[in-house]
């Protein structure tokens, strides 16, 4: 799995989802003011390094922080009460790690977004001299143009993305039909129901039928992934037996491994108890690094899936102090732990994060799209679980994702 990433043209369909948010990401990290990019329900779409400095945020760490009761601590109806009544802007006073900030809101009714300049106070009363205020304001008014032109290319892009995502989604319903067609076709003749066949139109048909299943998969991943990224996401949580679910996965691929001459072995621990998750959407996941750990594992090579409970203690920690915690020798396990592990090439250090965005492919000797391992993230991140991998050149590559067994 080694290899350069390359960054393919905008032209290329394939390349501006991650691209256009880490373009504006990165350029509004050189802007000083302190900006932050929420939607109407608070949701975070993008934070300056500015400001996740100036107010100890990390989204990484807090992925579920709401800008309105998470940071400014305030009623967003009451903000969207002023804005409707004709209000170009709010400021608002608000604290945060005993510090006290002046906060400049604004609405951008088109996208539908909140955007907020965030100012420390401290700095705000230091600024006492008038040609020194007329500079900084002028500085301000700058800034506030050039994020309001990124915000606009920023839109422009998401437009551009959405617009392709559409199209591609599209052009994929329409192969899907035939696509299924000509399978059925192929196990036909297979099968023997259309006349005998010698060992050379076996062969040929067996490796046709392979490249046609290997094209259905790829479609399917990219309907997948247009769902995913419309939104359309949601989870069926049922009380499920993750071994029952992992094991069908297992035997699904059986017959891939078989013929690349790759071992796959599955260990289930029998005490995963059952729990609330989706049934398809874990299995999705799991197919997917069994898939990427398949195309990346040499013949002869082998491929273990491993499950078995887990102590996941961030989840605990903000409830349970140190003190309690070390009473007991044995936590009991709130989570479940998946791995797939490959004794492939292995992956440099530098690629351990790129390699979940969308469209990345490492080694670009290898087919598909580099979208698997992006979607299992998603899902994965949808059962507010994490997923995380370990390897090194010629050390092959360990795939891991939890499963919170407190889904409600």
């Amino acid at each position: 799995m080694s290899g350069t990433i390359t960054n393919p043209p905008l032209a290329d369909p394939r390349s501006t989802a991650g691209f256009s948010r880490g373009l504006v990401a990165g350029l509004l990290d050189t802007v000083e003011t302190a900006l932050v990019v929420a939607e109407r329900s608070g949701r975070i779409v993008l934070m300056n390094a500015r400001a996740r400095k100036s107010l100890g945020v990390e989204l990484s760490a807090e992925p579920g922080i709401n800008l309105f009761t998470g940071l400014l601590e305030v009623d967003a109806r009451q903000i969207f009460r002023e804005i409707e009544c004709g209000k170009h802007e709010v400021r608002l006073e608000v604290g945060r790690g005993g510090e006290k900030f002046l906060a400049n809101v604004q609405w951008m009714p088109e996208p539908d977004w909140v955007v907020v300049q965030l100012q420390r106070q401290q700095d705000v009363q230091q600024v006492r001299d008038p040609a020194t205020q007329i500079t900084v304001q002028e500085l301000l008014q700058e800034r506030e143009i050039t994020y309001r032109n990124l915000l606009a290319a920023y839109l422009k892009l998401q437009e551009v993305n959405r617009q392709k995502t559409v199209f591609l989604a599209s052009a994929a319903h329409e192969l899907k039909t035939p696509l299924a067609v000509i399978k059925g076709y192929y196990d036909l003749m297979l099968a023997g129901s259309l006349g005998k066949l010698t060992d050379k139109q076996r062969d040929i048909l067996e490796e046709s039928k392979e490249s046609c299943e290997r094209l259905v998969r790829l479609v399917s991943m990219f309907l997948n992934y247009s769902a995913l990224e419309s939104g359309k996401l949601v989870l069926q949580l049922r009380e499920n037996d993750l071994r029952d679910c992992l094991d069908e996965v297992a035997k699904r691929w059986s017959e891939a491994f078989q013929r690349k001459g790759v071992k796959l072995e599955a260990s289930l621990d029998p005490s995963i108890p059952n729990f609330r998750f989706d049934y398809q959407k874990v299995q999705q996941a799991a197919a997917n690094l069994l898939d990427n750990a398949l195309k990346h594992t040499p013949t002869g090579g082998m491929v273990t899936l491993h499950a078995g409970p887990h102590f996941w203690e961030r989840r605990v920690a903000e409830v349970a102090p140190i003190q309690e915690r070390r009473r007991f020798r044995l936590p009991r396990p709130n989570s479940v732990e998946i791995a797939v592990a490959d004794s492939g090439p292995g992956i440099p250090a530098e690629h351990h994060q790129e390699i979940f965005e969308d469209f990345v492919r490492v080694d670009r000797n290898t087919t598909g799209m580099g979208l698997g391992l992006a979607i299992a993230k998603r899902l994965i991140q949808a059962h507010r679980g994490k997923i995380w991998v370990e390897s090194e050149p010629a050390g092959g590559s360990k795939f891991t994702f939890l499963l919170p067994m407190d889904q409600s």
